[in-house]
């Protein structure tokens, strides 16, 4: 039995009741069917503190209200359970709950007993997880101080390590999640989210980059949170408030962590020397447990910033290479289109130089006869002693034929240079009116020879046209040379101007033997024999017209024929666009 100086004595409180602080308090509950238990014990522990901390008593008088109390309050420290209540195994039935029910196992548990032989020590100190065993009678106020100040210690301690290992549980979680993560700022939005579930709390924040690494240099806000969130995306720090822009800025001189009350700074370098501050404002001051975490957790974060700047520089390195790559493959494309239209024009020259050849040896084969056969008969008169007149004559034929085959020669190198796909034009204001007339007047010797009569109808004042000259006056000759070469002797030839507001009109009118429909439907093609005859023995390589309707229509014009029937004439017509130039 204690000396009586130590027994607790209930004594009745009269006194007035503390006032209570805002400060974090201890848990106790005293679940007991004696009142007078539950007031001895709130006497005796009416002045405690533990690390600043005072205590908070909650009260229970069965076991069916202690395990109500268990329930509602899961942050209880620690118990002073009365084992017999309702029942004499009552209070073990609940630490029973508490343990495998509730799986509440950080909180100490105080047995209390005034009959400690119906509850052997040794068997409930073996068979339930109790941390202490008291009779009341020996329970004294020094006693009841010590056990419970062992209790709340061990409480803390369990408490710790619970949250380290749930904090480590969430760093190593955090960390295969934060490593996913392929863009800067949803990186650093997940960082803020994950040290407030780390911390488990409420909090702001905000967590800045600097690319330089040198005091002074501008850095970029990645994300915000809480009262922060409205700098959340921001590109500069000038956004920032004065005091937020002071403490980052102090912790980028500082280069460390640094907790102060309810804010702390966390300083982290990339290995690929970046920077990154995160400033967290928390409802509560960290533990040394919460730093630990946090300074663990920090630890983890370069490797996951230059996971991403990684990411983004194979990015920006995939990205140029497959430009590059596209760029290549449109020079490659661009080349076989270059090597493909130039196989087509080997193989338009390969078959051009097929037509020419037999276009020459076609139209060359006839003077060359005449010249052979003149010759042998020139030969023949010599041997003959024929009279200088009959030589002479042959000799003129020879001429002629000569005449004739140069000139042919000549008409199928201009012509073949022209249909080789060499045309341009440059255009200039041209007054296509004279120009029909200088044609007209160019060919009116050959058609004098034939008797023709070779006549222009065009308005005194024209406007002047934009067009190549030259290339328009080659036209032109080839359709007047034309009518002249396959008009009858005596025949008329009449050239007719005219326009309206979209086109302008030359007409080349023959009264020659006229155009077959076979003729209209190959009329424009290369080397196409018409059915009609030079009427004047002329040569023809069949080349002229293709040339002409290659020179309009790089004019953007037309040039179409039209003829009633053979032996009725033919009319060829071409339209060009009228571009005014408002000269007359």
């Amino acid at each position: 039995m204690a000396d009586q100086d130590d027994v607790l004595y209930l004594i009745e409180d009269s006194g007035d009741v503390p006032e209570e602080t805002n400060n974090r308090k201890w848990k106790i509950a005293v679940i007991d069917d004696d009142q007078a238990v539950h007031e001895g014990t709130r006497f005796a522990l009416s002045d405690y503190t533990l690390n600043g901390q005072s205590l908070e008593i909650l009260s229970a008088y069965s076991a069916a209200e202690g395990q109500a109390l268990m329930r509602e309050h899961t942050d209880i420290a620690a118990v002073l359970l009365d084992v017999i209540m309702e029942t004499d195994a009552a209070g073990l039935e609940l630490v029973e709950f508490i343990r495998n029910e509730l799986h509440n196992e950080t909180v100490r548990i105080i047995l209390r007993t005034g009959q400690p032989g119906q509850a052997p020590e040794r068997r409930v100190i073996v068979d339930y997880d109790i941390n202490d065993y008291k009779a009341k009678t020996e329970l004294t106020a020094d006693k009841l101080f010590t056990s419970l100040t062992a209790a709340l210690r061990s409480y803390q301690q369990l408490e710790r390590m619970v949250q380290t290992r749930r904090g480590l549980e969430i760093i190593i979680d955090a960390a295969s999640t934060l490593y996913d993560f392929k863009s800067m700022q949803r990186l650093a939005e997940g960082v803020l989210t994950q040290i407030a579930s780390l911390l488990n709390v409420d909090c702001a924040g905000i967590l800045v980059l600097r690319d330089g690494g040198v005091v002074g240099d501008d850095y970029a806000v990645l994300a915000g949170s809480g009262c922060y969130s409205r700098f959340m995306g921001t590109a500069t720090s000038q956004s920032l408030d004065p005091d937020l822009r002071q403490m980052v800025e102090e912790a980028f001189r500082r280069r460390k962590h640094d907790f102060a009350d309810h804010r702390t700074a966390l300083y982290i370098r990339t290995g690929s020397g970046r920077e990154v501050v995160v400033l967290l404002q928390a409802e509560r001051q960290l533990s040394e447990t919460d730093r630990s975490l946090v300074e663990i957790f920090g630890s983890r974060l370069s490797i996951a910033f230059d996971n991403v700047i990684l990411y983004q520089q194979l990015h920006e390195a995939n990205t140029q290479l497959e430009d590059r790559v596209a760029q290549r493959t449109r020079a490659l494309m661009q080349a076989n289109r270059r090597l493909s239209a130039q196989w087509l024009r080997l193989q338009r020259a390969n078959g051009f130089k097929n037509e020419i050849l037999g276009t020459v040896a076609h139209d060359l084969k006839n003077p060359l006869g005449v010249i052979l056969g003149r010759t042998e008969m020139l030969t023949e008169l010599i041997s003959a002693g024929s009279p200088k007149e009959n030589v002479a004559a042959q000799v003129d034929h020879i001429r002629d034929a000569t005449k004739r085959l140069t000139s042919m020669v000549d008409h199928l190198i201009s012509d073949a240079m022209a249909d080789a796909f060499d045309i341009t034009i440059r255009r200039e204001p041209v007054d296509l009116a004279a120009l029909v007339r200088e044609v007209a007047e160019a060919n009116r010797p050959s058609a004098v020879n034939k008797q023709q009569d070779l006549s222009v109808s065009a308005p005194a004042h024209h406007d002047l046209t934009m067009c190549d000259a030259d290339r328009m006056r080659e036209a032109i000759d080839n359709l007047v040379s034309n009518a002249i070469k396959y008009s009858p002797i005596g025949g008329k030839i009449a050239l007719l101007i005219t326009g309206d507001a979209d086109f302008v009109r030359i007409s080349i009118s023959d009264e020659g033997p006229g155009l077959s429909p076979e003729d209209l439907d190959r009329l424009f093609g290369r080397f196409q024999r018409l059915s009609a005859k030079p009427t004047g023995g002329e040569s023809s390589t069949g080349l002229g017209l293709s040339i002409v309707k290659r020179i309009i229509d790089m004019h953007g014009g037309e040039v179409n024929a039209h003829s009633p029937g053979p032996g009725q004439g033919a009319t060829f017509t071409i339209l060009l666009p009228a571009t005014s130039e408002g000269l007359s």
